[in-house]
């Protein structure tokens, strides 16, 4: 079936798509200037005939908050910004492992254990090190969710360890493109965060490694990152959206908005889905704040087909339950190769209160506390 909506531009990308071919920077700059409407439905076309159907819904930990060196502009965590979070430790690996039984009661198919700073050192803090692997083992042998893991910048002998150990996909965001990276961070390049994703994919780890939108980048550096993913090789590719925290230096800069509107976010998705037509490319924070609710649904019907669900590292984000709605609006379904999980259970949930015995825990952000707020 030859896909034909009389703009040549978009045609010729999503036949040379669908026969295979990876469309390049010039592409994505030509798309990227198409009519929003045509874009977003030939991605979602691309997506339908390459993907499952589902939207596949993963789930994080804060699993150490704070006092992180790094400088990151948008980070609630750096020691650079007083954001008011509250700092802690390496969680004891039980709680970790209540927080991922939460996480697959409430339809995740993957768990990511999170921690924010330059990187979990083996060599410099064995035993944290250590805790971070009995976390691994216990949330891989206790639940049937895949595991996840964001540990910062890694060595060789780090990426082995943690590749034998079954973690399936590392993340480690590249955040934009490597023009305009030195403008949000200073303290490492963006040729730190390639080498680690390298080592990583070179020992066997799948790499789920994206962006934020809305950071002050323009639309080239949009394209300009979906093609260093492009290089790098990416099977999962999440896309934030700022959400400014007061204190931070994108917070001072940009108050409480992103800079960026509806229509670039929704033309950003579809042409990261046309440039990574088989990754998953996965909505993630910052959505509830940038999309109105019944705008929410509108990256799933431009290519999108994953979502981290529940909550952020200090910040909170809406139900699982809610997140299937949205999935459902969209004409998808959750995704269940991993977990098979009672979608209709977590509906029925969304808004209650944890029960009882249970702790704020429910995914991330119940871990620590921001002075960034969410509307009602």
């Amino acid at each position: 079936m030859v896909y034909e909506t009389g703009n040549r531009t978009i045609d010729d990308a999503v036949e040379r798509v669908l026969s295979g071919e990876s469309l390049d920077r010039r592409d994505g700059l030509a798309l990227l200037a198409q009519p929003v409407e045509e874009l977003a439905a030939a991605a979602d076309y691309v997506r339908s005939q390459l993907g499952d159907g589902t939207v596949d819904a993963c789930s994080i930990v804060n699993a150490k908050a704070g006092n992180c060196a790094e400088d990151c502009g948008f980070c609630a965590q750096s020691v650079h910004f007083d954001t008011g979070i509250e700092t802690y430790g390496f969680l004891d690996p039980e709680e970790i492992l209540a927080a991922a039984k939460r996480a697959e009661r409430d339809g995740a198919q993957r768990f990511g254990i999170v921690v924010a700073e330059k990187g979990v050192s083996k060599e410099n803090r064995p035993e944290e090190w250590r805790e971070v692997l009995r976390a691994i083992r216990l949330v891989r042998d206790e639940t049937d969710v895949e595991v996840d893991a964001s540990l910062g910048i890694l060595t060789r002998e780090e990426a082995e360890i943690l590749a034998d150990e079954g973690i399936n996909h590392y993340n480690h965001n590249i955040e934009t493109s490597p023009r305009f990276f030195p403008e949000i961070v200073d303290t490492h390049s963006f040729e730190d965060r390639v080498e680690t994703l390298e080592l990583a994919k070179d020992v066997g780890m799948d790499l789920c490694a994206g962006v934020i939108l809305g950071m002050g980048e323009t639309p080239t550096d949009r394209v300009d990152a979906a093609v260093a993913l492009q290089d790098i090789g990416v099977s999962s590719l999440p896309v934030n959206i700022l959400n400014p925290v007061a204190g931070t230096d994108l917070g001072e800069k940009l108050g409480d908005s992103a800079a960026i509107g509806t229509e670039e976010i929704i033309e950003t998705i579809a042409v990261y889905r046309l440039l990574h037509p088989e990754a998953r490319v996965r909505l993630t924070g910052g959505r509830e704040v940038n999309l109105d609710q019944d705008e929410q649904h509108l990256p799933f019907e431009a290519g999108a087909d994953g979502i981290l669900t529940g909550d952020y590292l200090t910040t909170g984000g809406q139900s699982p339950g809610d997140d299937i709605e949205v999935m459902e609006r969209a004409g998808m379904e959750p995704n269940m190769a991993e977990n098979e999980f009672d979608a209709e259970a977590v509906k029925a949930r969304a808004g209650e209160e944890p029960t009882e015995g249970e702790t704020d825990l429910e995914t991330a952000a119940g871990t620590a506390t921001s002075n960034a707020e969410l509307d009602d």
